[in-house]
């Protein structure tokens, strides 16, 4: 059933046609999210088994898998095919012969190599990376993991030995391989908040309500989750403690009216949100404890606020002040207020980590004789020049930025199955993330 744009804030299905000033070329994005326009050629090998401990084999098998697949996604490296690699497992400096990787057809630039095995429940890593063409120097990178021996263990040290290698050879940034993705899922019956890893593995309900639940935010701290629900008084903001496992309160979030789409502020001491606690939807901010409510827009069928997360002054929005739904940007009081788009049907932004993009869902051919499909935008904010990530490839909604600024995970509808999925922030490397139930409105954590 389609929602209209008054009476619904989370607008479900979006329309849209515009005149924004469009860059055909992508670099610019690139350049701004760090992709880069040239990508180093990195090879992976597969560690190399050590010992006779039975459980060797498979703990190996999720590392080298896990590896792989982070350093294949990280948008930062042309990996080297496993078909094209040598024979050889090195599994320790001494052990690598650089002119095989060096030269064809592996071609790599960097070689990512080790070690691993099982010993009395212990799970032993070591790992290197080194230059390809270097002459018999010191490896670029040394790490030694000792965790417990079970196969999210391998997985989780196989991220953070990806994670190693993007800060070294990615321009200093944090890589992603650690972090969560929060969502919704209606698999147990009703629709509860979700999370899994960055990849789409450990799927787990996190909430129990047995009722509608929706939007999840999760804090900057990683403590927290801030999502709407609905109850027996109509819909609630509401907070549940990831550190207690346990929902905590939020005065605020509970006022008359509906209130939805929370949105923390960059040092997690604040949440703003919709509220039609006045008769239509407005901003309305609070403390992170639920104290303090104060309205920031008054215009009516204002929604879904994202805080700029660099400087915690601007807040992007939803309005539907002039007819249909465009994104506007705003002060953290309210004033200064600017229009981004100016035209069609957008909706659910989200800002970018370093404060300079926002990505938001647009139907820029809404009007009569639309099909009705949606795409995933990235606006930079300073110029209004935009990318188009997505191509009517059903409908595109929900973006959430990846902490580093290099991915963007988003909900996609075919038909009448919603899944989620994930890209680089380009819009290159789409796949999706799940594929039972139905699955919506990601969240990616901060770090």
């Amino acid at each position: 059933m389609k929602m209209k744009f008054l009476h619904f804030p989370l607008f479900l299905l979006a329309l849209a046609s515009v005149a924004a000033p469009q860059l055909r070329a992508q670099d610019w994005v690139r350049t701004g999210t760090n992709l880069g326009n040239e990508r180093l050629r990195l090879a992976v090998a597969d560690f190399k088994h050590v010992g006779n401990d039975p459980q060797t084999s498979s703990l190996k098998a999720a590392f080298d898998n896990t590896l792989f697949g982070d350093l294949s996604n990280a948008g930062l490296f042309d990996i080297v095919s496993k078909s094209l690699a040598p024979q050889a497992t090195p599994g320790a400096p001494q052990e690598l012969v650089v002119t095989q990787w060096s030269a064809a057809p592996a071609n790599a630039a960097m070689v990512a190599y080790g070690a691993l095995a099982a010993n009395n429940g212990r799970l032993v890593v070591y790992g290197w990376l080194s230059d390809a063409h270097g002459t018999g120097g010191p490896p670029v990178l040394a790490k030694q993991y000792n965790e417990a021996a079970n196969a999210e263990m391998a997985r989780t040290v196989a991220h953070r030995f990806a994670d190693e290698i993007i800060a070294r050879l990615g321009g200093g940034l944090d890589g992603i391989a650690e972090t969560k993705i929060y969502f919704v899922s209606n698999r147990t019956g009703a629709k509860e908040i979700w999370a899994m890893d960055y990849d789409g593995a450990n799927q787990h309900p996190i909430t129990h309500l047995g009722s509608i639940s929706i939007s999840p935010r999760v804090s900057p701290d990683n403590s927290r989750l801030a999502f709407a629900s609905l109850g027996r008084e109509g819909w609630a903001i509401r907070l549940y403690s990831l550190e207690l496992g346990r929902m905590v309160g939020f005065p605020a979030g509970s006022a008359n009216g509906s209130n939805q789409s929370p949105a923390w502020s960059g040092d997690g001491g604040k949440i703003a949100f919709s509220s039609a606690r006045g008769g239509k939807p407005e901003i309305w901010v609070a403390d992170a404890k639920g104290g303090g409510a104060r309205r920031l827009t008054s215009f009516g069928s204002d929604v879904s606020p994202s805080w700029n997360p660099r400087n915690g002054s601007q807040i992007a929005f939803v309005s539907g002040r002039t007819s249909e739904p465009q994104i506007y940007i705003m002060s953290q009081d309210g004033s200064n207020v600017q229009r981004m788009t100016d035209g069609g049907y957008a909706i659910s932004p989200s800002w970018s980590p370093n404060g300079g993009m926002l990505a938001f869902s647009w139907n820029r051919k809404y009007g009569p004789g639309d099909p009705g499909g949606q795409d995933i935008y990235v606006m930079d904010i300073a110029s209004k020049r935009w990318l188009q990530a997505t191509h009517e490839a059903g409908n595109n909604d929900f973006p959430s930025w990846s902490p580093d600024g290099r991915h963007i995970v988003f909900q996609r509808q075919n038909g009448h199955r919603t899944q989620i999925w994930t890209m680089l922030s380009d819009g290159t490397g789409q796949h999706p993330l799940t594929t039972s139930g139905d699955n919506s409105m990601p969240n990616w954590s901060w770090k």
